[in-house]
């Protein structure tokens, strides 16, 4: 998938105005993405991403342990963005990652992630008291 095609996909799912704040959507997610993933992980995924993609996710150092609720919030951060507007986002961003890759290379490292992560893939909130309820 190219870069253009995947920003749109991202506009188009999550109901975003310009390519621009889509870019930038795509942007803060893969980049707080990259943060819960080895450098091992990082090179896999990247390898099959066009190459503005990859360095998103190359752009932080080691990996580290974060909730969910965290996630968004590092999402919202780094793209101006309101809670709902991260999360939607982030997850129309999750769901275009999955069309892009391969299922092999994704599912262990959604596997690797706390279950509350399986949301952000799609999947409904596993609690009450989920970030995104």
């Amino acid at each position: 998938m190219h870069y253009d095609d995947f920003v749109e996909k991202v506009r188009r799912a999550a109901n975003i105005e310009t390519t621009h704040d889509s870019q930038l959507a795509v942007k803060a997610t893969l980049a707080t993405f990259g943060e819960r993933l080895t450098r091992t992980e990082k090179v896999e995924l990247g390898a099959q991403l066009p190459k503005e993609l990859k360095s998103y996710l190359v752009e932080m150092g080691d990996v580290e342990r974060f909730s969910l609720e965290e996630f968004y919030n590092r999402v919202a951060a780094r793209a101006d963005l309101g809670r709902p507007d991260a999360v939607k986002r982030s997850r129309a961003v999750m769901m275009v990652l999955q069309e892009a890759v391969t299922e092999g290379l994704l599912k262990p490292i959604r596997q690797r992630l706390p279950a509350e992560y399986d949301e952000l893939f799609g999947s409904e909130p596993h609690s009450p008291l989920s970030p995104t309820r």
